[in-house]
């Protein structure tokens, strides 16, 4: 694309709110916004041992330079402040006290993990600061009553748990999973998901369990002793680096489960290709994004548009990363936020807006799956799609399924 080429942005379809157009409100403004500027903060693992991830917050960045090109958001510039945390709490409550008490940001918006969002959701919360569209998928960011400053993003790890869990129980005769996870919040929730579908039966059908922690150096210990139980289904909830680590150790070993993979650690170039390829093939995950590298969508708009943007503005970062397709339409998700907030940027009118959207279609999202939310529905997508690794590609299968709790249970 040329310097002068115009990146079409896909037109989101919104609910007009309150009967009053975004634009006809008096002007009004928190920390953070003003007639010519929206500050927000994040923090981000740029470095440690979630560092592969920090590619979303490049990505993110790339997005609003974008749109502060063509005269930003009602006119007004997005300034993000994006700081490292290494994935660790203690320097994400460090870095979100100063990004909050000192830069004055409007809000804290996609940061990074679980255990990171865990430590500042309180203070967030105490101080009425929006901790918005965090990147984790847990199930306390929908928690409305309790935390009504936090809204989270993606399906909720133990909602993606519960579509293996069953896909398990329908499809594959005599069951015996094996389960390797993060031994945390992150990795627990997955394991949550399992005990909600199989209930009584989970100690019958789960023969082996093992958990890392994100300072080992490696994971082969465990591989090693999940394969001795006997198991012919392993199910990991990893980071992409301990993800990576388990599919070369299955295959070194020569266990031939069938093997699924939590959908924040599928990514082809993150996880699948240093893993090898040749030993990611049959791998079973989830999926809510469109994958740039999938032939399917070789005529599609909505790559097009992604791999435009990517070529643009964030020429360095790999378009094949579904990490960077994250971001993205996180980003645009924000955008729409910051839209209909028209000249009310307040606080307490962003969480509004978050828990007031209808967007029925992003350029990079699965067809079928939407982004809504309410006053009691904190949980922007809740649709997923089965899909395999066949060696080059992931191949969707079976119908998109509601990932919502209430429909899982």
């Amino acid at each position: 694309m040329g310097n002068k080429a115009v990146l079409g942005i896909t037109i989101l379809t919104v609910a007009v709110l309150f009967g009053v157009e975004p634009g006809a409100a008096q002007k009004r403004y928190d920390a953070g916004a003003s007639d010519t500027e929206i500050v927000i903060g994040q923090v981000m693992p740029y470095s440690g041992p979630a560092s592969s991830w920090g590619t979303i917050g490049k990505a993110q960045a790339a997005y609003f330079k974008m749109l502060n090109e063509k005269g930003g958001i009602n006119g007004r510039k997005i300034k993000l402040i994006s700081l490292d945390d290494a994935y660790s709490p203690g320097k994400a409550v460090e870095h979100t006290r100063r990004l909050v008490e000192q830069d004055e940001v409007l809000a804290i918006f996609g940061a990074f993990g679980t255990a990171s969002n865990l430590a500042i959701q309180q203070y967030l919360n105490a101080k009425k600061v929006p901790q918005i569209f965090l990147s984790s998928g847990a199930d306390k960011w929908s928690d409305y009553r309790r935390f009504p400053w936090t809204i989270g993003w993606i399906p909720t790890y133990k909602a993606e748990a519960a579509i293996y869990a069953r896909y398990i129980l329908n499809n594959i005769a005599d069951p015996k999973v094996a389960v390797l996870y993060q031994n945390d919040d992150y990795g627990k929730d997955f394991l949550r998901g399992f005990e909600e579908v199989l209930g009584a039966d989970f100690d019958k059908v789960v023969v082996a369990k093992a958990s890392y922690q994100i300072t080992d150096p490696t994971i082969d210990s465990q591989v090693v002793m999940l394969k001795a139980s006997g198991a012919n289904i392993l199910f990991t909830a990893a980071l992409p680096k301990f993800a990576a680590q388990t599919i070369r150790k299955v295959a070194e070993i020569g266990w031939k489960p069938v093997h699924f993979l939590n959908s924040t650690a599928a990514s082809i170039a993150g996880t699948l290709r240093p893993a090898g390829v040749e030993n990611s093939i049959g791998i079973i995950s989830a999926a809510y994004s469109k994958d740039p590298t999938d032939p399917r969508w070789k005529d599609d708009a909505g790559v097009a548009e992604f791999k435009a943007f990517m070529r643009q503005y964030y020429a360095d970062g790999d378009a094949a990363d579904l990490s960077n397709v994250y971001g993205f339409s996180v980003a645009q998700t924000f955008e729409q936020v910051l839209r209909q907030c028209g000249d009310d940027l307040t606080r307490e009118n962003l969480m509004r807006q978050a828990a007031h959207l209808k967007i029925v279609s992003l350029p990079m999202l699965l067809p079928g799956i939407d982004i809504i939310t309410g006053p009691t529905d904190y949980e922007p997508v809740e649709k997923m799609q089965l899909m395999r690794f066949d060696g080059t590609n992931w191949n969707l299968f079976g119908e998109v399924i509601g990932s919502s709790a209430a429909e899982l249970r």
